[in-house]
């Protein structure tokens, strides 16, 4: 008899109405290690740049992760230090396709990548792509977000904008952090890891999946959290196909939660 894997896990991606899909999710599960990943790039650069940036930040993941996770068995320290590794060759093969296309050339996409250890969850994170926790009914995001908007919203807290002028600031989606072949000025990836219970919910997104709020997320993943990690993606998916935002950005999601038994 098969044993039953470790964690159940579903993945969406969906062009919104974008030309083109610059967005990137993958998962694997390494049942033999208990071991598992969902990684999220969000390219940008436009056509054919962005694409192949989120592509690069993929196949750098894969490269540094798989290789690790497939030993028999994996060394744990090695896996978890292949996190920032993953991010150093994501970043030198944007640089070298940069420099390959020319001076003028520039692209980057952002990285957000869960390793599951067990029931122990690691990340790391550059840019803006959320990773929530919904737990005990609540849903918060728990990785640094790298663009203006925590900086623009601590200027709602001191009373100098107003939440609408904070939520419409031009500057809000501009990224403090990114991958795109240059030095990485913010790097998200903490040392103690987050211990997942049976009836939490992790979800990674890209920047698409947040225009829906944070209170339509959680009201979403409530109505479902009795459900699979399928139920809860669809739910997502289905929440921004509603709301029909002409401007919907491309969107990746990534649902994940241990296997019930």
């Amino acid at each position: 008899m098969l044993a039953q894997p470790a964690y159940d896990i579903a993945l969406i991606l969906d062009q919104g109405q974008r030309g083109s899909q610059e967005d990137a999710v993958a998962a694997r599960m390494f049942d033999a290690a208990n071991a598992g990943y969902v990684v999220v790039a969000d390219g940008m650069g436009g056509h054919a740049a962005g694409e192949v940036a989120s592509e690069l930040v993929i196949a750098a993941w894969r490269e540094a992760l798989d290789a690790e996770l497939e030993g028999s068995p994996p060394t744990e320290r090695a896996v978890i230090d292949a996190l920032p590794m993953a991010a150093m060759q994501a970043n030198a093969a944007i640089a070298a396709h940069c420099e390959e296309k020319g001076d003028d050339f520039n692209m980057g996409s952002t990285l957000l990548g869960v390793l599951l250890l067990g029931q122990r969850v690691f990340w790391i994170s550059i840019g803006d792509s959320p990773l929530y926790l919904f737990r005990d009914g609540v849903l918060r995001q728990i990785n640094e977000d790298h663009s203006m908007a925590p900086v623009i919203d601590a200027q709602v807290a001191q009373g100098s904008l107003t939440e609408a002028e904070a939520q419409g600031h031009p500057d809000r989606n501009q990224l403090t952090s990114v991958i795109m072949g240059a030095a990485i000025p913010k790097v998200d990836c903490p040392e103690e890891p987050l211990q997942l219970t049976a009836a939490d919910v992790l979800i990674l997104g890209s920047d698409g999946l947040q225009f829906l709020s944070d209170t339509e997320i959680q009201t979403i993943v409530q109505a479902n959290a009795q459900g699979w990690a399928q139920d809860i993606a669809d739910a997502l998916w289905h929440a921004l196909q509603t709301k029909g935002d002409p401007d919907q950005d491309n969107a990746a999601i990534g649902v994940v939660r241990l296997t019930r038994n």
